[in-house]
């Protein structure tokens, strides 16, 4: 069996994939800055790199500073004899091509090592997980209008990280959910899934923009804007079939997810 390190191992990806390596025998060596693994020290990155196979990395944020990073560590990963990267970046990189996700794809790319680059669309768990759980008072609020997105369920998403981490599969696969919904549909099946009341509001992109421009760094902002005006403006809602290339079976449908993951006791917390 093999080891793999899994940069952002405790995130909502991350974590996923040291599951799914685990249950098939492999080690997964998850590192952060919890285990002393920084970004930003490249004297932490040997000990991170040693005797892996192969190299699962997230790279949180939009620091211009990414790209020369990830360059830095995939080389060292080769040096200590990894074979594989897998890049987990994400479809709207298209719609922000000189942000700081592009050059990090950029710099994979140029590693010498083989590597596969993910590029899913929305994650389903973003309602449960992250920045679109509902309020307490049942609201998604988003500058989505009534544009359409094919959310997709991480399960598959680290299902094909594992697949293109043992198996190959080099160059760019494109994930997306079965069906693209708008966010008031997505928002409807939650709550009929729970039988709690919950709304999307479609919120004004300038004042959204501003909201946001008052805890996020600019390159951050830039970059979420950048994939609301794609999906506002339907630009992102096609299907993608990196799932069914990979996996042989169709991606998990948004309703699929939600029967079997979705409880809003634990959503309405988690930010």
């Amino acid at each position: 069996m093999s080891t793999y390190l899994v940069i952002g191992g405790t995130g909502k990806t991350g974590r996923r994939v040291v599951d799914r390596l685990r249950a098939d025998g492999h080690t997964a060596r998850p590192v952060s800055r919890a285990t002393g693994f920084d970004w930003t020290r490249p004297e932490t990155y040997d000990a991170a790199v040693a005797r892996v196979d192969g190299v699962f990395l997230t790279v949180a944020g939009q620091d211009p500073a990414n790209a020369g990073r990830v360059a830095d560590l995939l080389d060292r990963s080769e040096r200590a004899g990894a074979r594989r990267a897998v890049l987990l970046s994400a479809r709207a990189v298209e719609f922000h091509p000189t942000g700081a996700l592009a050059a990090v794809e950029a710099a994979t790319q140029a590693a010498p090592l083989a590597h596969t680059i993910l590029r899913p669309s929305w994650f389903a768990q973003n309602f449960t997980e992250a920045f679109l759980s509902p309020d307490a008072e049942g609201r998604v609020t988003a500058p989505a209008g009534d544009g359409r997105e094919p959310f997709v369920d991480l399960e598959d998403v680290a299902a094909v990280a594992v697949a293109a981490l043992l198996d190959g599969h080099d160059g760019t696969l494109e994930l997306s959910g079965s069906e693209a919904l708008t966010f008031g549909e997505a928002v409807t099946v939650l709550g009929e899934r729970t039988g709690r009341p919950v709304r999307f509001e479609p919120a004004d992109p300038l004042a959204y923009r501003a909201a946001l421009a008052e805890q996020l760094p600019p390159e951050y902002v830039d970059w979420r804007m950048a994939m609301f005006d794609a999906i506002r403006t339907g630009r992102d809602a096609r299907l993608s079939d990196g799932i069914d290339v990979v996996l042989g079976r169709p991606a998990t449908s948004f309703s699929a997810w939600a029967e079997r993951e979705v409880t809003f006791a634990a959503a309405g917390s988690a930010r």
